[in-house]
Formats: C-alpha cells, structure tokens, sequence
C-alpha cells in the first residue's frame, strides 16, 4: 500500500483506503474515491494530482492525495 503521490502519470490503481479526518473523507466519497474504485493518474505538477475517478477528473492538493492509499 503507498499514497496517490507515489502513481506516475499514466498508472492506475484501486483505492485501498482513505485517511484524514470525516469531513474530508465524505468529500472524497462524493467526488466518486471510495474504497475498490480504480484511479488513474492523469497529470502531476508542484501543487495538484489531476485523477481520472470513474468517468470524472478532479484536481486534489498532494496533502489530500497522499491520504488517500492505493
């Protein structure tokens, strides 16, 4: 298991868990990051993971990203 930040462009991968506190997890929850949902990273830069989760891509902050365990 290792965070979201440690995926290249490119790979994907199935959520294995969510860290942080309930407030953020349900926020990711309703973004579609469940656990078993394959994600597929789209681009990395200095601030941002863009994520292909289900038939969306969202933007999440690497602090969010490295909670979220695949």
């Amino acid at each position: 298991m290792m965070p979201l930040t440690m995926l290249n462009s490119g790979e994907d991968a199935a959520i294995k868990r969510i860290g942080g506190k309930d407030e953020a997890k349900r926020f990711l929850e309703k973004l579609g990051f469940t656990v078993g949902e394959k994600v597929k990273i789209v681009s990395s830069n200095h601030g941002n993971v863009i994520v292909q989760v289900k038939a969306s891509r969202v933007a999440v902050s690497k602090g969010i990203a490295n909670k979220i365990m695949v």
